[in-house]
């Protein structure tokens, strides 16, 4: 009963300790992201605020603000698919050794909603659908360069040209839904559950080609730090689950 007694004081002792010091210590950070990454870091920073005791604030930032941000901040942390990155170390804007894959995301198609599903498990029953569909929609970004490169290995590009539509700015599933097209293929994490569509399911085989993001500290943080112990959180065993979650996969050591 003595022993018990003076662990549970130990314990309580000890969280006092911890709480002045996570409190003491707490740092505001600043996480810029790409639009692929932005579901999965969202999470993952309201799971590491309960855990650390930092704030941690997400923002999806482009053009001129994104490069003021990561030029002069307030900003230390920025994700991007790998020549995003690669460019930002070459420019000297993010701390080379802290450059870290974090997450991998794969394809996906929707369809508007009250559209019939159409049938996409396999190559052929996939090639068969964009045959069918009036009209196409994807990016240009990772996603769409990867959508793109499975068209080709289907042999469709040439018979698809005249019905492809690119998006520039917005998810793809927003212009979907807005009737600007009758398909829309992106990453799955930012199509599954947007309003006014329904989501189909993944591309097949290895037309399904996903788009990696990496994490990196930027040169301006004031809190690098509280950052890198972030970056460590990205890629811990506490994190798959949670990434998981926003339908992307934890990136490979």
């Amino acid at each position: 009963m003595r022993a018990c007694t003076k662990f549970a004081a130990a314990c309580i002792l000890g969280a006092l300790v911890w709480m002045p010091q996570t409190a003491t210590t707490a740092a505001e950070l600043v996480i810029l992201t790409n639009q692929g990454a932005t579901p999965g870091v969202r999470e993952l920073a309201a799971a590491f605020e309960r855990v650390s005791g930092h704030k941690v604030t997400v923002m999806q930032e482009e053009g001129a603000s994104l490069e003021r941000r990561i030029e002069t901040g307030p900003a230390d942390l920025v994700t991007g698919n790998p020549p995003t990155i690669e460019q930002l170390v070459k420019n000297g804007r993010v701390v080379a050794s802290t450059v870290t894959p974090f997450v991998l995301a794969g394809l996906g198609l929707s369809v508007r909603a009250g559209a019939p599903k159409p049938d996409i498990s396999t190559v052929e029953a996939y090639k068969a659908t964009l045959l069918a569909a009036k009209s196409i929609g994807y990016s240009r970004g990772c996603s769409g360069t990867n959508v793109a490169e499975g068209i080709a290995q289907i042999g469709l590009t040439e018979q698809l040209k005249a019905k492809t539509i690119f998006t520039s700015g917005g998810p793809v599933a927003d212009a979907l839904a807005r009737g600007d097209f009758e398909v829309g293929i992106q990453q799955t994490n930012i199509m599954v559950g947007v309003p006014g569509t329904q989501y189909v399911g993944p591309l097949p085989g290895s037309l399904n080609k996903p788009c990696p993001s990496s994490v990196a500290l930027l040169r301006v943080s004031k809190e690098p730090d509280a950052a890198r112990e972030m970056i460590k959180f990205m890629i811990s065993p506490q994190a798959a689950p949670l990434l998981r979650k926003t339908h992307v996969e934890p990136a490979k050591p």
